[in-house]
């Protein structure tokens, strides 16, 4: 009996699933809406995909080489960083900026930080903010493809509705429109969103409460709810950015507070800032993230409540 008995600290429940098996279905849950950007976009989304995805690994390799630590390249991080990122970015980005965001994201956000699980915000938001405050004009310089290599610019859908133009809901869920290459077709990023949950690397929490607060409060402000849904980057967001493991809340209920509070600070940066504000809502609340860890964390059972002056009762 003596044998059988075995007395550690959690977690207590083993599994095959690693994080590079996680970042793998990552990758393949992302690949949609890859696809749809070089449908939409053309070669030039392909060509800044390959440079994010590649700068971000090389420059994981080089920082741990450099400072003499176990390579982390093979767990597939840095590969997902470095795609997220490039969703993240208008087709007509310099590569060179490109490259910086990719620094950026690996470097000063994950590797000075202590690497992967350690870092205070998810990487890919923090270097879109950076390049989108550094280099402001590039960053929303949105276009449409017109031949394979050529892009024409054109404006977003939010930015057509206050120039009195219109899209068909069609044309937004397909991604026919100008915008950031992965944020455009909202088929591809819901069938991303089906494989995570049916391969349970996230749950419905997060994606849901955030799309959802920003889905009723735009109805409550009399605005066209579909159109902030399903533009403006608000799914890649919720689903692929908000839903990293390090930088969001572990309890349910702390993710629901979590998405909720992501989806208000979208709406209103949306519509009192005059500027899309995903990315800068998520990075908010990555940064409130250890608070609503300590809100919402369940007591241990069989452990006493603490009493006001910090002694057990």
């Amino acid at each position: 009996m003596k044998s059988q008995l075995i007395v550690s600290g959690s977690p207590h429940i083993v599994t095959a699933r690693d994080t590079s098996s996680l970042m793998r279905d990552v990758l393949i849950a992302l690949s949609p809406a890859a696809v749809a950007a070089v449908l939409i976009f053309g070669l030039r989304a392909l060509l800044l995909m390959a440079v994010t995805v590649g700068s971000a690994i090389l420059f994981e390799f080089l920082y741990e080489r450099l400072l003499h630590r176990r390579s982390t390249v093979s767990d597939l991080s840095a590969a997902v960083t470095g795609l997220i990122l490039a969703l993240n970015l208008p087709a007509t980005l310099p590569i060179w900026q490109a490259v910086l965001g990719a620094f950026i994201s690996i470097v000063i956000v994950k590797q000075l930080f202590g690497g992967i699980g350690h870092n205070f915000a998810n990487p890919a938001i923090v270097a879109r903010i950076v390049l989108l405050i550094s280099f402001t004009a590039t960053m929303n310089r949105f276009a449409v493809r017109d031949g394979v290599w050529d892009l024409v610019s054109s404006a977003t859908p939010l930015e057509s509705v206050l120039n009195g133009d219109k899209l068909s809901y069609l044309t937004l869920f397909l991604g026919e429109h100008a915008g950031s290459i992965g944020e455009t077709s909202a088929l591809a990023l819901l069938l991303g969103l089906g494989y995570l949950l049916v391969r349970r690397v996230i749950t419905w929490h997060i994606p849901v409460s955030f799309v959802g607060t920003v889905a009723l409060l735009s109805l409550v402000g009399g605005r066209d709810v579909l159109l902030q849904v399903l533009s403006g980057g608000l799914l890649l967001g919720a689903i692929f950015m908000a839903t990293d493991y390090v930088t969001s809340p572990a309890s349910y209920l702390g993710k629901l507070i979590y998405g909720v509070g992501c989806g208000a600070i979208t709406v209103l940066i949306r519509f009192f800032g005059g500027a899309e504000g995903v990315s800068y809502a998520i990075l908010m609340m990555n940064i409130l993230t250890p608070y609503i860890d300590r809100l919402t964390r369940r007591r241990p059972f069989g452990k006493a409540p603490r009493a006001k002056g910090g002694s057990l009762k």
